[in-house]
């Protein structure tokens, strides 16, 4: 199955700007995500939706996507998660079925890279804005520390296959009405490797590489937002005929905060006032990622007033400075009040900060106290 266009995976248009790419990218990813989502093919959808976040948010690749498409020479059939298909040997394969050979095969024997992994981490709202060190354990495929990779026995080595001569690859002839045909296959005796393994390792059978499970310590840099990745180059599976280990990939998943919203830098939130404060002006406390701070308010302020608090959202992850939080402030009028209090409201038109409020108010509230906790 041929892969879908990258525009159409994010479903945005090939002139898309690099913020419109990034906020349909954030929206998606948040859809399919498999900590969410739990439909059968959110795990490729999200898979999908990355790789064409990563070849489009990048520049250069983006316009080697735009010249080549999934064909980019400089990056081989394969794209995300270095795959490689060897270049242009989908036509090797046809020149050879019908004009007996004559193009140039990939060495079986050459060094090789080693598959990349993939690993969803969920962090919390505050490990995200911070950062934070952690320990994670995957599994993967290592060389195999007996026979160091070869698959044969300790003292031996294994010998070029007798019946590719070492070229992996068997050589068919067919007499037809259009003349004699070679179909080349890959050899079913040492499976493409050129070589045969007469005394197998007793560790691995055979393969060169066993499964296990290796801890990893993990840097994850302070401002890293939800869907975004960190490469760990060298920590994916082991490499093939002595080439490098692929790389590890971990996504991350932030949780939501009960107070807190986050835009890219930029914190945002609300909160309640009384209408005496409101009316008449006051400092108010206000919490924030970075502590308690004060809050001046003016007399006369109407709910839905903003207010800026510089430097106190999260820090950029590339480390271009630190975002502002943004305050939303929201007047709660009261829904029970004594006689006294409407009297003194009917006399002076006074609000009292002390009266009873409305459940809604009241859960309003214990957010807010929770965020000054910090729970």
């Amino acid at each position: 199955m041929s892969k879908r266009d990258y525009y159409e995976v994010l479903g945005v248009s090939k002139g898309a700007s690099k913020d419109e790419i990034k906020k349909a990218y954030r929206k998606l990813s948040k859809k399919y995500h498999p900590d969410i989502n739990k439909e059968p093919d959110a795990a490729e959808k999200f898979k999908e939706i990355t790789e064409a976040y990563e070849v489009l948010s990048d520049d250069q690749k983006r316009a080697n996507y735009d010249q080549f498409g999934h064909a980019d020479p400089n990056q081989g059939f394969g794209g995300f998660g270095g795959a490689d298909f060897g270049g242009f040997g989908g036509f090797e394969d046809i020149f050879n079925t019908f004009f007996g050979g004559g193009s140039r095969r990939r060495d079986p024997n050459a060094p090789r890279q080693g598959a990349d992994l993939q690993y969803t981490m969920t962090i919390s709202f505050e490990e995200a804005a911070f950062g934070k060190e952690t320990d994670i354990e995957i599994p993967r495929e290592e060389t195999c520390e007996t026979c160091h990779g070869s698959g044969a026995k300790p003292g031996t080595k294994p010998e070029t296959c007798r019946h590719c001569n070492g070229t992996g690859q068997i050589s068919v002839e067919q007499n037809t009405p259009f003349g004699r045909i070679v179909n080349r296959r890959t050899c079913q005796y040492c499976n493409g490797t050129g070589k045969e393994i007469k005394q197998k390792c007793s560790t691995c059978g055979g393969l060169g590489k066993v499964k296990k499970r290796r801890k990893i310590h993990v840097k994850i840099p302070a401002g890293i937002d939800d869907g975004q990745q960190l490469r760990m180059a060298g920590q994916g599976e082991a490499g093939i005929n002595g080439g490098p280990a692929g790389d590890l990939y971990v996504i991350f998943h932030v949780r939501r905060h009960e107070f807190f919203e986050r835009d890219e830098d930029d914190i945002y939130c609300e909160m309640p006032i009384t209408f005496v404060q409101a009316a008449l002006g006051a400092e108010i406390e206000v919490p924030t990622l970075h502590g308690k701070v004060k809050l001046k308010i003016p007399a006369g302020t109407q709910t839905g007033t903003k207010f800026r608090l510089k430097g106190k959202g999260v820090p950029n992850v590339r480390g271009y400075g630190i975002g502002d939080q943004h305050i939303e402030v929201r007047v709660i009028t009261p829904t029970k009040l004594s006689e006294k209090q409407k009297q003194l409201l009917r006399e002076f038109g006074e609000a009292s900060g002390s009266a009873p409020m409305g459940d809604h108010e009241e859960s309003f509230f214990s957010k807010v106290k929770r965020a000054f906790k910090g729970e």
